[in-house]
């Protein structure tokens, strides 16, 4: 028995330890990196364009991406209009430049702006996206570049409103770009280039996200902020450091996707799947005295544009929230590969996505993301009620045998190995089980992670009230006796600010311990750190989503009370036993 509490109480410091590290050491340097970046924003920006240097097919077999460094005048925009968008595309380069989302306040505040996802070039924290061709062998200015000013044949672009944009190098190459979005987040850029030429060219389409000055993200090992795709079906995930400690990073594919996501929103180019990529990359760019970029692009394979002929392209490009029911759809109705992998379900995606699913669906149900969570506890607790029965049966049996115990341990102090054999018959007599105990504690941690994960990452999640204090349970508990509840005017730090639910989970780990019969084979060091976890864990879960929190309380009070049914009924069974020998 000594070595089951020993494997559970590893398992419970391991989980601590998980939990601390982001408490005491990601929180603290998170925040730290924030104030860094905020001091350090520059207001310098720069643009860059994809361009082709000349190249014959026959030295390569791909256009090359590079660099220019230019700040224009603005020539004019289209405006972007939509229910979940508002913008503008600008027509020097024909620039994604300038995007919000409208269902989407940076906080809860009545009077948050929109969340910005995309910026001009500039601005502070640049961000934008481009598509375009590249011309093998040609002048870079026969193609359309950065600095290029399009015509647009409409002002707006709306679900039910493509715009058009064209473009004329004056030697005899014309360049046009079908515009479309739907009433999500999705556009569709259908590129077309006429050759009234007398001469056969090599054309090559791209794309490309750029993204200037380094962004601040939570730095958790739990979730990815930064480059990512999928490339002949397989996904690959950079973070912004790994592109400055590892290189960029650089492959071919046939079709795939690329962008670069945040917590809770993302862009992503999406060429046709059937596209041969010769190059796909993830780039960093850190000029000497300059402002640092990270930049996402694609360059199809060389393709003839016959003199008189004419070559056409289609790409889709993804800017907005990342919203689960949204990217399913589109995962089915453009078979892009393994797109549901833009949000960072993790390791347990296998149990993630079911939890999730069982979430939203009780929050269609009851309009209350908390409700929720209350009532898939219960479903997991009924799914695992066989389990937890057998637990707290056999815990039931080891509290009567606590007395048998100790009277064998003292009798073979000195024989461990025959204190061992005697134990186990002592168990197989007594019906009692030493892992019953461990087992409902590893199938939790898993739902816990699991949890925890949909609670951090979904952007369903985020905003969202449950009852009373709680406004959204993305977010810590704010209420906290610290301050006398608000009363007084003064923000505690983050370890001393314990909310509510915080105490009361650690109220009802306290009750659940004193439920649990210690065993005699316990020494008294790990007796004292058994009994000061549910301190020690009400400080650790205090800066964690009130709807972990929430899900961690409801748990005890059921295991409690489970707990208790199942005790009072085998201490009634074994009354009843002793009554019919007697």
């Amino acid at each position: 028995m000594g070595d089951t509490k020993n494997f559970v109480l590893f398992a419970v410091l391991s989980l601590a330890i998980l939990l601390g590290y982001q408490t005491f050491y990601a929180g603290p340097k998170m925040e730290a990196a924030r104030m860094e970046a905020a001091e350090a924003r520059t207001e310098q920006a720069t643009e860059e364009a994809l361009a082709p240097r000349e190249i014959a097919p026959e030295d390569a077999t791909t256009a090359e991406v590079v660099e220019h460094e230019t700040v224009l005048e603005d020539a004019g925009s289209v405006r972007i209009v939509t229910p979940e968008l508002e913008g503008s595309l600008s027509l020097r380069g024909a620039r994604f430049d300038d995007l919000q989302l409208v269902k989407h306040k940076v906080t809860m505040a009545d009077d948050s702006p929109n969340v910005r996802l995309l910026s001009p070039a500039g601005t502070p924290d640049a961000y934008y996206a481009r598509f375009g061709w590249s011309a093998s062998g040609q002048n870079p200015d026969s193609v359309p570049t950065d600095k290029s000013i399009w015509s647009a044949d409409g002002d707006t672009l709306t679900p039910s409103n493509p715009v058009t944009l064209s473009w004329e190098n004056g030697e005899g190459l014309r360049f046009l770009m079908k515009i479309e979005v739907d009433k999500e987040f999705m556009f569709t850029i259908t590129q077309s280039v006429e050759n009234t030429t007398d001469s056969t060219l090599q054309m090559a389409p791209y794309g490309l996200i750029s993204r200037h000055g380094k962004p601040k993200t939570a730095g958790l090992y739990i979730l990815h902020e930064g480059p990512l795709g999928v490339f002949n079906g397989t996904l690959e995930e950079k973070k912004y450091d790994d592109l400055e400690d590892d290189g960029n990073f650089e492959v071919s594919s046939t079709g795939g996707w690329m962008g670069i996501t945040d917590k809770y929103w993302m862009t992503t180019l999406i060429p046709a799947q059937d596209a041969e990529l010769s190059r796909a990359r993830f780039v960093r760019r850190a000029p000497k005295g300059g402002e640092e970029s990270y930049r996402v692009d694609y360059v199809e394979n060389w393709q003839t544009l016959a003199a008189g002929g004419s070559l056409e392209n289609t790409t889709r490009f993804y800017a907005g929230a990342k919203i689960v029911g949204t990217i399913d759809d589109y995962q089915q109705k453009y078979d892009i590969a393994l797109f549901d992998r833009t949000i960072d379900w993790g390791w347990f995606y296998w149990l993630t996505r079911p939890i999730f699913k069982g979430l939203h669906y009780l929050f269609n149900l009851t309009g209350n993301y908390g409700v929720a969570i209350l009532l898939m506890t219960v479903i997991l607790k009924l799914v695992l009620f066989p389990l937890a029965n057998k637990s707290y049966v056999s815990m039931s049996h080891m509290k009567k045998a606590q007395p048998k115990i100790k009277k064998l341990q003292e009798r073979y102090k000195e024989d461990r190995q025959k204190l061992q054999q005697e134990m186990m018959a002592l168990y197989k007599k007594e019906k009692i089980n030493p892992m019953a105990g461990c087992l409902p504690i590893l199938i939790q941690i898993p739902i816990f992670f699991a949890l925890y994960k949909v609670l951090y990452v979904t952007i369903e999640m985020r905003h969202q009230p449950f009852f009373g204090w709680i406004k959204d349970l993305s977010a810590p508990d704010p209420l906290t006796p610290v301050n006398a509840f608000g009363l007084i005017p003064w923000d505690p730090p983050a370890f001393m600010a314990i909310g509510i639910l915080p105490i009361l989970m650690g109220l009802s780990m306290w009750l659940q311990q004193k439920l649990n019969p210690q065993s005699a084979a316990m020494d008294p060091t790990q007796q004292k750190i058994m009994s000061f976890l549910p301190l020690i864990f009400t400080f650790i879960m205090a800066p964690f989503s009130a709807g972990l929190v929430l899900y961690w309380t409801w748990n005890n009070i059921l295991s409690i009370g489970q707990q208790w049914v199942i005790m009072r009924r085998e201490d009634a069974r074994t009354d009843d036993s002793s009554k019919a020998k007697a």
